[in-house]
């Protein structure tokens, strides 16, 4: 296993796509820590005033909001294998399928773990920094640790999300299509209607909220029931993917 683990760094590290994703994933939490910082404590905001607990809440669990590019990197770790037509010599070498699949879900959650902890500091740093200069730097208290330790947690479950939903599809583009709508276009549409608001907090959007304590979504889950609804969802694309890979063909 350790070899495999090994061998899906190396496809992943070879590349600079990687390095894209991460570098825009800097880039986007900067934007949005500079813009929550911006319009804090503005009454037409809704955003509380900077230095006060709930500011500080939403400011630690900034780098959430960049979970799609994780999502992504999962997928690209696993759907490469079909787009490149590499998926045949990996499957020769490595015959139980089901040990490629779970080397390529630890490569990445351990990789997701690296670059979550990046965007934590980087996104630390530009809240700290804006909110500084406007008087009220927030702490590395126990609480704020907690919530940016909650904000990496759920990174890397959505890249393991990645890797699993890549083996179910196998499709790159179909499968980063398939999660840009569901994230962008059919969580916002349950949750803003009233008939199916009540669903919410059990899809991985509304558990992601729970967890981070972002506060948007209708009726959350307590923070820890979310963190563990939002695993099981990673679990079970993992499982599913790892079963649809082992038994279908590879062409």
């Amino acid at each position: 296993m350790t070899h495999l683990i090994r061998a899906e760094w190396t496809k992943l590290f070879t590349t600079r796509v990687w390095l894209g994703l991460l570098l825009g994933a800097c880039v986007m939490v900067i934007g949005f820590a500079v813009l929550l910082t911006s319009f804090a404590g503005n009454p037409e905001s809704g955003i509380p005033a900077v230095g006060t607990p709930l500011y500080e809440e939403l400011a630690m669990a900034n780098a959430v909001n960049v979970n799609v590019l994780f999502l992504i990197v999962g997928i690209i770790g696993m759907t490469q294998e079909y787009r490149h037509r590499t998926a045949t010599p990996t499957f020769l070498t490595t015959p139980r399928r089901g040990n490629v699949v779970i080397a390529k879900l630890l490569a990445y959650a351990l990789a997701a773990t690296l670059f979550a902890l990046v965007v934590l500091v980087v996104n630390y740093a530009a809240v700290a920094v804006h909110a500084g200069v406007r008087g009220a730097a927030p702490a590395l208290d126990a609480d704020n640790l907690a919530t940016l330790g909650s904000s990496g947690l759920a990174l890397v479950i959505y890249a393991v999300i990645g890797v699993g939903l890549g083996a179910l599809l196998r499709n790159q583009v179909g499968a980063i299509v398939g999660g840009l709508v569901y994230l962008f276009v059919i969580e916002p549409i349950i949750r803003s209607i009233p008939a199916t608001s009540g669903a919410y907090k059990w899809m991985p959007g509304g558990a992601l909220e729970a967890l981070t304590a972002t506060f948007e979504g209708p009726d959350l889950l307590e923070a820890w029931q979310g963190g563990a609804l939002l695993l099981g969802y990673g679990l079970l694309a993992a499982l599913l993917g790892t079963f649809l890979a082992v038994r279908r063909d590879i062409a």
